[in-house]
């Protein structure tokens, strides 16, 4: 193999590499937004179900004045 093709090689494979690493950054952001926004969602379910249980019981269908 000639010197040149080496270094090609080398160089490809330092740009994978550097490509990786950037991937690899990116998912772990992704993942760290995704946790945050699993938080959220699990304080919003919990602030939906205190509101609903707040309510008032609903005793059935109130009729229409009219009757």
């Amino acid at each position: 193999m000639d010197d040149r093709r080496l270094t090609e090689l080398e160089l490809k494979f330092m740009e994978q590499e550097q490509a990786l690493s950037e991937l690899s950054d990116m998912v772990n952001r992704q993942w760290q937004e995704i946790e945050g926004l699993k938080g959220r969602l699990l304080r919003a379910q919990d602030r939906i179900i205190s509101l609903e249980e707040s309510l008032p019981a609903a005793a059935g269908p109130e009729k229409p004045p009219h009757y």
